[in-house]
C-alpha cells in the first residue's frame, strides 16, 4: 500500500509475489492454496471495481485502466488470501465473530490506506458504511472458502 502511495506499486507486487511463492512452498497442498488465492482475487476484482465505479473510493496511483482495480490492490488481496488458512483459521465456525471482525477491521484497513495516500475516499462515512457491510460478508466468506480449500493443514 505504501509503495502505491509513493507511485512505486511494482515494489509491493514483487514483494507479494515472493511471499506467495514462499507460502506455496510451505503448504502441504500448494494446489489448494493457489486455488484459494485465485478464487479470492477473482471475486475481489469485481468488488473493488464496483467500489471504484460508484465513486466510493479512488486509487490515484498504479491503475492500468481508468475505472478498474489497480494491480497493486489485487496483490493486497493475494496477501490477504495467503493468510486465510494461517491466521484466520480460528474463525472457522465462528461466523458471527468473523462478521464482526470483518465489519470493523475491513473499513479500518481502507481508512489506513487513505491516510497513507494510497486511496482517496470522497465521502468517508458512506464509504466506511458500505465497506463495513461488505466486509461483514467478505470475512466469513473467505474463512469458509479457506476451510474448503485448505492446503496448509497443520504445519510441522
Amino acid at each position: 500500500m505504501l509503495s502505491a502511495a509513493w507511485d512505486a506499486a511494482w515494489l509491493g507486487i514483487v514483494f507479494v509475489a515472493v511471499l506467495l511463492v514462499l507460502h506455496l512452498r510451505q503448504a502441504r497442498h500448494p494446489y489448494l492454496e493457489l486455488r484459494l488465492v485465485l478464487w479470492v482475487v477473482a471475486i475481489a476484482a469485481p468488488w473493488e471495481t464496483l467500489l471504484i465505479r460508484t465513486g466510493l473510493i479512488a486509487y490515484p496511483h498504479g491503475a492500468l485502466w481508468v475505472g478498474l482495480v489497480p494491480p497493486w490492490l489485487l496483490a493486497l488481496w493475494v496477501l490477504f488470501a495467503i493468510q486465510v488458512n494461517v491466521l484466520f483459521r480460528w474463525l472457522r465456525g465462528r461466523w458471527w465473530l468473523a462478521m464482526l471482525l470483518g465489519a470493523i477491521a475491513g473499513p479500518l484497513s481502507f481508512r489506513a490506506g487513505a491516510a497513507l495516500g494510497a486511496a482517496h475516499i470522497p465521502d468517508m462515512a458512506t464509504t466506511l458504511s458500505v465497506l463495513a457491510v461488505g466486509w461483514a460478508i467478505w470475512m466469513p466468506l473467505l474463512v469458509w472458502m479457506g476451510e474448503r480449500s485448505d492446503g496448509i493443514g497443520t504445519l510441522p
